[in-house]
């Protein structure tokens, strides 16, 4: 069905009409001017925004739709869990070109609200328009937190225990294999035009994915750590500073370690890596702790707490302690399994940077 048979209200009507509303601090949800929120007194409302672009942070050739919309959810959620806090609402706005059928749109919706359901968050407004470009995706998420147990960036202390939780880099390798094989699919479409021929009349196209599908769903079916808060809490643990892993462990780190004004030394050898992701490194000819330390969009929550904390903090299934927060002066550094030591620099996913 093309879009402009329904319309934008009515395409709004038909991607949302059927949602639920799960929290009682959303008083009004799609349909009306505004959504209206109501937030109990003694808790501090949270709001973050991403921009997601095609050919900046996604690329439709290899993500399907449905992928899109649940990863462009868990990219928001994955920031009010960095916080401390639980997710409540969501905004989503998308332009979108003219290529896009309302089938397309469903498959997007389908992903999101699934990611949706899995935290408890409800779809409560947003806006479509047309693009001459691509599909652009902006989500706004709304959450909160007692105001007690708000946790920012800036809280690390010297002698802190740094953790995260989960392994670091498959999403790195999972975009690095998905590139692999659009370039091999690609040479062969170029080769067929070359002898004049009609790309069309190519087999269906059969990437190599073999051994390989965790990487895969680390890239295009990220998860954000709902129970990695859920955990700390029961176990009655406050992280001192926290953040989600974007962009790279190194520039979360710096980031940390910036606004605490603080250094950090953490330990090459107890950097969580999955094996499939060092394999995937090795073929590549990559090195594995680089990919760990600057790949990104691994989703993982990188968090400090004081060192009176260490039983109860490796005790939490799937964190692990990689190092401490030291002096300032002493600099951010890595401790190679020599015990060389290196500087950190932040080398991750820069969204504003050139590229060719």
């Amino acid at each position: 069905m093309e879009i402009a048979e329904l319309g934008e209200f009515g395409l709004i009507h038909h991607l949302t009409k059927d949602i639920e509303i799960k929290n009682a601090e959303t008083r009004k949800g799609v349909g009306d001017d505004c959504a209206v929120l109501e937030y109990p007194t003694g808790r501090q409302v949270l709001v973050t925004t991403d921009l997601l672009m095609e050919g900046v942070h996604f690329d439709l050739q290899y993500v399907p739709l449905k992928h899109l919309g649940y990863k462009s959810a868990m990219v928001n959620l994955s920031d009010i869990y960095a916080m401390n806090g639980r997710p409540r609402q969501m905004t989503v706005s998308l332009a979108v070109s003219k290529r896009f059928k309302v089938e397309d749109l469903e498959d997007f919706y389908a992903g999101l609200r699934l990611a949706c359901e899995a935290c408890q968050c409800d779809i409560v407004g947003g806006d479509t328009t047309s693009s001459m470009t691509g599909l652009a995706i902006s989500i706004t998420c709304i959450g909160d937190a007692e105001t007690e147990k708000v946790v920012y960036r800036n809280g690390a202390q010297p002698n802190d225990l740094i953790c995260v939780s989960g392994d670091l880099g498959a999403a790195y390798m999972g975009l690095q294999l998905l590139e692999r094989e659009k370039a091999v699919y690609n040479e062969q479409v170029r080769e067929v035009r070359q002898r004049g021929e009609n790309p069309d009349t190519l087999p269906p196209f059969q990437p190599d994915f073999s051994g390989r599908e965790y990487l895969l769903e680390r890239q295009l079916k990220p998860e954000a750590r709902r129970d990695i808060v859920e955990a700390l809490a029961k176990a009655d643990i406050l992280p001192t500073a926290m953040m989600d892993i974007s962009d790279g462990l190194s520039s979360e780190l710096m980031h940390i370690c910036t606004q605490s004004h603080t250094g950090c030394r953490i330990y090459e050898d107890r950097l969580p890596l999955d094996y499939q992701t060092a394999v995937m490194a090795e073929e590549l000819n990559m090195n594995v702790t680089t990919c760990a330390l600057n790949g990104g969009e691994d989703y993982e929550l990188l968090f400090t707490v004081p060192l009176i904390l260490h039983d109860r903090v490796c005790a939490i299934p799937d964190v692990k302690v990689i190092g401490h927060i030291t002096k300032p002066e002493l600099g951010l550094q890595l401790v190679c399994r020599d015990g060389v030591e290196m500087e950190l620099k932040a080398q991750g996913w820069n969204p504003l940077k050139s590229r060719k």
